[in-house]
């Protein structure tokens, strides 16, 4: 086959064209061919290749500017004289220092009246892409994706024009962003470029023809570089780009003698291989083991290849089939529609005839729906059939009736194969179609066959089936409704979003993404080819959701969807929907992301210096109750043995908190951190527990002797942290610690196990207090009335409100209830100042009840006096 025809078997069948082997593989690779009796050449794909397909190349040697690193000297001055430019175009090559993401100026024109005059800038975002700004009269484009940033040479050039500021940035060949208003001023139409100007390649000049600064320099090679005073067209683009010089209208042309260089500038001569008119692909010859390349019409052996994963979950499928839907088809077709396996080579090409009756039976069976869910084997014949269908090539004289019959059958199997039962399925196969998002690109595909049904006299097409559809006037449109194609998508692509990021205004942390809307495709042909243009847009949400961020989708089939804001912005979001503006045209979708609150630094920083200060009061005065308890030779009873405890573990718990941060840069001293960070303060509120366990052993009769008592309590103090933390490393030793802080993962579930039991332990506490205030209250009234008969309903009233607030005050740090203002902290930064004041001081709190206010240490204080004495 010829090297599309190759590359679209591959396709079809979910596997891809072989790779260029890299040169450590490459005899091994030929020994196999060879062993398989395959000689001559075979088709390659090539690597990273920006192109999609290779052109043949001749060499064409220059001069290179070489600027290593970015510095605030090297620059190069252009020597040439400018006229005023009411149109200019700029071209050159262009080899990007991979090393740096920072923003770049290739070139910038300076003149007296206005130093932005024009400019170039670029920079190389998160998904690896160099984009593109254009500056005139200091109006700034929006920085757009051109090309990749692999270390390769690529070709760009950069028009505009005074009239209607219309502009275009092209790289290797392609339109890659268009757009008009670039320095409009008003309703006036914008001035020419300003002539008799200071042209300085690799620095932004802040004074005229001076002033730079390191951080705004280009880093990289540059070469080739070609100024005109008119806007070329993109056939006189591409033959600059094959490096055909266009003398016409040439203001600067590329030349050693034309440029003043600064020492430090390195000047290379290097051979540049630029693409001819003819289209040649990339092949290996097996014989000599080496590449090359061959017209791409020609019919050559090739190899389709398929991951593991992939390859084996395809045979899966196909072993675990019961075919039902392909009989089904099959037979209600009465011929081979859909093959028994994916692997079948004798898939027959189809034109519009053969495409419409097998969607139409295709169709027919999915509508009938005696499957309740698609078979994986069911999917992906499905899928392979769409496949099909939108690489067919309409004919001149094919029936337009037919055509438009076409996209009803497709919009209505895509419909019908993206429904929520299906959910299930679309997981089974994710190694070999990696999401829904597939279906997109193909009814995209397909809905540029429906070119010829456009005239002047119908310039509208409308195509629905339940929640995915099309419309078009010049513009073509598709929408697809919340449904599966959503809910998978929610699970994959957000891996873009699945790391930590803060939101605009730093005041907020990422949790979870999930798309909340439908997904839109929109794009604008000229003839049969795609240009980019801005786009309105305004999307319904699912469910009554307040949007934090808004995200568009890009395509990206084989990696199963990838998720950018890039050029887009809302102009409007209310509760139930969302407008947008984007300067370009994709597929578009708004993610709704769940946050949690992000405090600022000075924030933090006041927060973590109040912990500190508050532990540290605590902590102190802990360890003084503590050995009070020690020293002064209180009663030993069970109040008193559980008073320990509980001091102990709740010390060790803040002394470990207190210098925990210390550890972060030390990953397995973090680890044990927070390990002994969990059992302590799961053991302080297991003690809490036993705290309340014991009040309520004083209040209702408990028929346990004290021993049996004292033995129950170890184990639940002591016994349960243990167990709880051993469980939950054993379980979850790889998700145990937060990535910045030594404490347990709050993105996993890991978290629960020290929230879980808190929380039930709070249920408990809280239960018993209650109890104890309402027999205090009831023991106090009934005292009252015995001792004071007479008093007074004020009085009465008073000691009943000091009867329960006696043992409120008394019993809410002991046993943990100032906790439970945590729940409250994501509302509020005051509720966060109210718990760590609560909580931290809690240790200060028990000295002073359970130890300056406790009669009993007083009483023990005072026979040691008395004893001192005596």
């Amino acid at each position: 086959l010829d090297w599309w025809q190759a590359d679209r078997y591959c396709e079809q069948r979910f596997a891809q064209l072989l790779f260029e082997p890299q040169d450590s593989e490459r005899d091994s690779f030929s020994k196999l061919l060879q062993s398989h009796h395959i000689r001559g050449s075979v088709w390659l794909k090539e690597r990273d290749s920006v192109l999609h397909k290779t052109k043949r190349r001749r060499g064409h040697t220059v001069p290179v500017l070489v600027f290593r690193d970015k510095t605030d000297t090297k620059y190069v001055k252009v020597l040439s004289d400018f006229p005023a430019l009411p149109a200019v175009t700029a071209c050159a090559h262009l080899q990007w220092d991979t090393r740096t993401q920072e923003i770049a100026t290739i070139f910038s024109y300076a003149v007296p009246a206005f130093i932005n005059e024009f400019q170039l800038r670029g920079f190389v975002d998160e998904e690896g892409f160099v984009r593109f700004a254009l500056i005139v009269h200091g109006h700034h484009s929006p920085y757009l994706p051109v090309f990749r940033a692999d270390g390769q040479w690529h070709h760009f050039c950069v028009t505009w024009q005074q009239e209607n500021g219309t502009w275009a940035i092209y790289a290797d060949g392609k339109r890659r962003a268009s757009a008009s208003g670039l320095c409009s001023v008003g309703q006036s139409a914008p001035q020419a470029i300003l002539g008799q100007g200071t042209f300085i390649i690799g620095q932004d000049q802040d004074s005229l023809g001076g002033t730079f600064r390191a951080k705004e320099s280009f880093s990289g090679n540059i070469t080739d570089l070609h100024i005109w005073h008119k806007v070329l067209g993109a056939e006189q683009i591409e033959k600059v780009r094959s490096c055909w010089v266009v003398e016409q209208d040439l203001v600067f042309g590329w030349s050693s003698n034309a440029l003043e260089v600064e020492s430090t500038v390195q000047a290379v001569t290097t051979q540049l291989l630029c693409p001819g008119p003819v289209e040649e692909c990339r092949v290996l010859d097996v014989g000599s083991r080496g590449f090359s390349y061959a017209s791409c019409l020609q019919t050559l052996p090739f190899i389709c290849c398929y991951s593991k994963d992939a390859y084996w979950q395809l045979k899966r499928a196909q072993l675990e089939s019961s075919h039902s839907l392909t009989s089904r088809v099959n037979t209600l077709a009465v011929r081979t529609v859909i093959p028994d396996s994916v692997f079948t080579s004798d898939v027959q090409d189809m034109n519009l005839s053969v495409a419409l009756d097998a969607l139409d039976v295709l169709a027919t069976v999915l509508r009938e729906g005696e499957m309740p869910m698609l078979e994986p084997s069911d999917l992906l014949a499905v899928l392979q059939l769409l496949k099909q269908v939108s690489d067919i090539e309409v004919q001149e004289g094919d029936e337009l009736e037919m055509l438009e019959q076409l996209g009803q059958n497709y919009i209505e199997i895509t419909e019908l194969i993206l429904e929520e039962q299906n959910i299930g399925t679309w997981s089974s196969i994710s190694q070999v179609i990696r999401g829904p998002m597939a279906v997109v690109e193909l009814c995209d595909r397909m809905v540029s066959l429906l070119v010829p049904l456009l005239t002047a006299e119908r310039t509208k097409i409308t195509i629905q089936h339940g929640n995915v559809g099309l419309h078009r006037v010049t513009v073509k449109n598709m929408w697809f409704g919340y449904g599966s194609l959503q809910r998978c998508l929610s699970g994959i692509g957000t891996s873009a979003a699945s790391q930590d990021v803060a939101a605009s205004d730093g005041g907020q942390k990422y949790l979870s993404t999930t798309v909340g809307t439908a997904v839109i495709s929109s794009a604008l042909l000229s003839g049969y080819q795609e240009i980019s243009t801005s786009v309105r847009y305004r999307l319904q949400h699912q469910g009554n959701i307040r949007v934090f961020f808004l995200f568009l989708l890009h395509v990206s089939p084989d990696a199963g969807g990838m998720w950018s804001t890039a050029g887009c912005s809302v102009m409007m979001s209310l509760p139930d929907s969302t407008a947008c503006f984007c300067n370009h045209t994709t597929n578009f979708a708004i993610l709704l992301q769940v946050y949690e609150m992000q405090r600022t630094t000075k924030e933090e920083f006041a927060l973590q210096t109040l912990t500190f200060i508050g532990c540290g009061v605590s902590f102190c005065a802990l360890i003084v109750t503590f050995i009070l308890f020690l020293v002064v030779r209180v009663p030993k009873n069970e109040r008193t043995t559980v008073h320990k405890n509980l001091i102990f573990a709740l010390a060790a718990g803040e002394a470990l908190l207190m210098f925990s941060e210390l550890a972060k840069t030390n990953q397995a001293l973090c680890f044990t951190v927070t390990a002994f960070l969990h059992l302590f303060f799961m053991a302080a509120f297991s003690w809490m527990l036993v705290e309340g366990l014991l009040l309520w052993s004083k209040v209702v009769a408990v028929n346990m002797s004290e021993d049996r008592r004292m033995k129950f309590y170890y184990v639940t103090g002591w016994g349960l942290p243990v167990l709880i933390v051993g469980v939950t490393l054993a379980t979850s030793f790889n998700k145990y610690v937060a990535a910045n802080h030594c404490w347990l993962n709050v993105q996993t579930n890991v978290i629960w196990a020290f929230v879980g039991p808190v929380l039930f332990i709070l249920a408990v506490n809280t239960f018993v207090l209650l109890r104890v205030v309402m027999v205090t209250v009831a023991s106090a009234r009934r005292r009252s009335k015995m001792l004071t008969p007479n008093s007074s309903l004020e009085n009465q009233i008073g000691t009943q409100i000091w009867a329960t607030a006696k043992p409120v005050l008394v019993l809410l740090p002991v046993l943990g209830l100032t906790w439970v203002c945590g729940v409250l902290v994501h509302l509020s930064i005051v509720w966060a100042y109210v718990f760590i004041v609560l909580n931290s001081l809690q240790g200060l709190y028990i000295f002073l009840v359970y130890a300056i206010y406790n009669s009993e240490v007083r009483n023990a204080i005072q026979r040691m006096k008395d004893k001192k004495k005596a």
